[in-house]
Formats: C-alpha cells, sequence, structure tokens
C-alpha cells in the first residue's frame, strides 16, 4: 500500500467536539472513498483512514443515537 497524501487535505472539526479544546476529532472530506480522521490537539500526527461507506454508517449511528457506551 502506498502513503496516502495528506498534506493539501482541507480538515474540518466534527459538531461533536468540545468547543473547549476536548475532544476535537477532525475529518477531510477531500477523498472520494476514504475518510481521513485526525486528533486536533495532534495535527502532524497519526490519521486513521476508513472507507468512506464505513465513515457515512458511523455518522448515521451517531446522529440517530444508535451508540451506547
Amino acid at each position: 500500500m502506498r502513503p496516502l497524501d495528506l498534506s493539501a487535505a482541507a480538515w474540518r472539526k466534527s459538531s461533536y467536539s468540545n468547543q473547549d479544546g476536548g475532544e476535537c476529532v477532525e475529518v477531510s472530506d477531500d477523498f472520494a472513498a476514504i475518510v481521513p480522521v485526525r486528533d486536533s490537539k495532534v495535527p502532524h500526527g497519526p490519521v486513521l483512514v476508513f472507507p468512506s461507506a464505513g465513515w457515512a454508517s458511523f455518522v448515521s449511528a451517531v446522529r440517530g443515537d444508535q451508540l451506547r457506551i
């Protein structure tokens, strides 16, 4: 697998992130088949990459309050 070049990716903070600087998840919508996700407090740190369909299912479950901890 080739490394993914994210140097020009535009990142947006999740609407579920805490406004006080905690729990800050950022995603990039710049890729058709994948969704890169990172911690905004560590912008040069690791990035998780999810298939777009899997990410869409996750977001739907969060919005539908279907996830329980």
